[in-house]
């Protein structure tokens, strides 16, 4: 309909005179124009009504439903954030002041773990999972490791200490079985704790010991006598070390000390830090000083 109406219009513009032809231009530009407007109109009724079936068939709109899971609380107030802040920081501060603790109390026996799992320092490897039963079987076309048993007693201790036997002889992945016999010859209990090491130092991570009475309480009474048990054997590997392919002697050294309980409760050597130190062979290193001695030194600066 508008494409002939706009026809009848063009054909009467060409036949009128001039001022005629500018009158029907004007009314031919009008109704283009009306008929735009209408084009529009229809098109902007039709999307609307669009949008409202779309509307009424989703349901309420996703401005009203709840926030996806994992974004961000919204909070009423500047308070109530802070708040939450403050509280997030109250429990990451405790978290790490806790773990510091524990870390502080576990030192000692993780550091003694250390030494037995690496064999730091000449400390003898504790008997561990790689040294399963099928790795203890001596390798008889090896040659013979002697092992000498060294015993020594703090001044404090009135205790007799000494090897059962001087030496043995054994192969690389054979247990062999020792005895140490200890007295007590005061007329009081009395309980004592062992260190040990082994040397040299470049055997110390072949040399595993499966039961040991170091390291643990050990109470005589008065004038009780007992023998203490000691089960060891040298990993095979030792035979693949080029630092160890010559080494025909080892000697493995016991030390006891009176024992004493530490500030945490725990039994330790009753004996200078130093005598301590270096019955575990570690008088050639420089050890950090304890944590009561770093604050006895604080408050004396101040």
């Amino acid at each position: 309909m508008n494409h002939l109406r706009a026809a009848f219009l063009r054909s009467s513009w060409l036949a009128s005179p001039p001022c005629t032809q500018r009158g029907l231009h004007n009314i031919s530009r009008g109704a283009w124009r009306a008929s735009a407007h209408s084009a529009q109109r229809e098109t902007l009724s039709s999307s609307r009504t669009s949008w409202r079936n779309a509307s009424t068939s989703t349901g309420p709109s996703s401005s009203s439903s709840s926030p996806p899971p994992g974004s961000r609380p919204q909070f009423k107030s500047r308070e109530e954030a802070y708040r939450a802040r403050n509280r997030s920081l109250l429990m990451y501060t405790s978290a790490v002041i806790v773990f510091g603790v524990g870390v502080t109390y576990a030192a000692v026996p993780l550091y003694r773990m250390f030494c037995a799992a690496t064999g730091f320092a000449g400390t003898p490897k504790v008997g561990m999972g790689k040294f399963e039963a099928d790795r203890l079987v001596p390798v008889e076309d090896a040659k013979r490791i002697k092992v000498h048993f060294n015993a020594d007693t703090s001044d404090a201790l009135p205790w007799s200490f000494t090897p059962q036997q001087k030496f043995v002889s054994v192969l690389p992945g054979e247990t062999s079985l020792a005895f140490y016999k200890a007295k007590n010859k005061s007329d009081k209990d009395i309980i004592g704790i062992a260190t040990y090491n082994v040397t040299p130092d470049r055997i110390a991570p072949y040399f595993a010991k499966v039961e040991c009475f170091c390291f643990e309480e050990q109470k005589l009474l008065a004038g009780e006598e007992v023998d203490m048990p000691l089960l060891f054997f040298i990993d095979r590997d030792v035979l693949d070390d080029p630092a160890c392919r010559n080494l025909d002697d080892i000697v493995l050294s016991y030390t006891f000390f009176r024992a004493r309980r530490n500030a945490q409760g725990h039994l330790e050597p009753d004996a200078p830090d130093d005598v301590v130190q270096a019955s575990q062979g570690f008088a050639d290193y420089e050890m950090a000083p304890k944590a009561e001695d770093r604050k006895k030194s604080d408050d004396a600066s101040q």
